[in-house]
C-alpha cells in the first residue's frame, strides 16, 4: 500500500492539533496492520476526552488530505506515553528540567546508563545535571534518552 510521508501528514495535522489544545508529536504508518496512528501531547497530559476531540477532527482533515490514496485504514490516537524516547529538540524542551535518563551505544565517561536533570539540548548536546556534576553529552552518543520514571 502507498501512503503519503508522515512528515506530510504532521505537517497538515498540526494545525488540528493546535485547535483542540493538542500537540501532535508523531504520525507512525504500521504497513502490516494497515493503521495510522496519531501521538499529541498537550501541557496537562492526554486525557480520553482530548484523544477523542483530536481523533474526531483529524478524521475530518484527513478524508482532504487522502494519506491512503483512498485505501482503507485505521486511524489510532494516543498520547506519548511516560517512556517514550526523545526524538527531536522539541521532546528535549518539552521536558526542560525534569529528571531524565541516557543510555548509551557504548559506554560514554565510564557508563552505559546515566540520570539527571536536563540542563539544556543545544547543537546535539545533551546538558545533563547529576550527582557529580554537569554531564556534556553528544546525543549521537545515545541509544535512548526518556524521562526516568521513579517508582
Amino acid at each position: 500500500m502507498t501512503v503519503k510521508p508522515m512528515k506530510e501528514v504532521e505537517e497538515f495535522l498540526s494545525p488540528v492539533a493546535q485547535s483542540v489544545g493538542a500537540e501532535l508529536l508523531e504520525a507512525v504508518w504500521n504497513n502490516r496492520e494497515k493503521s495510522l496512528t496519531l501521538i499529541i501531547d498537550a501541557p496537562g497530559g492526554v486525557d480520553l476526552n482530548l484523544c477523542e476531540a483530536f481523533h474526531r477532527a483529524a478524521d475530518v482533515a484527513l478524508d482532504e488530505l487522502d494519506p491512503t490514496y483512498g485505501a482503507a485504514y485505521t486511524l489510532n490516537c494516543s498520547s506519548p506515553g511516560l517512556d517514550r524516547p526523545f526524538k527531536t529538540a522539541r521532546d528535549f524542551a518539552r521536558h526542560m528540567g525534569e529528571k531524565i535518563e541516557v543510555h548509551f551505544y557504548a559506554p560514554f565517561e565510564g557508563a552505559k546508563y546515566r540520570e539527571g536533570t536536563l540542563a539544556s539540548f543545544e547543537d546535539g548536546v545533551i546538558t545533563l545535571i547529576t550527582e557529580k556534576g554537569e554531564l556534556r553529552i553528544p546525543f549521537e552518543k545515545t541509544s535512548k534518552v526518556c524521562l526516568l520514571i521513579e517508582v
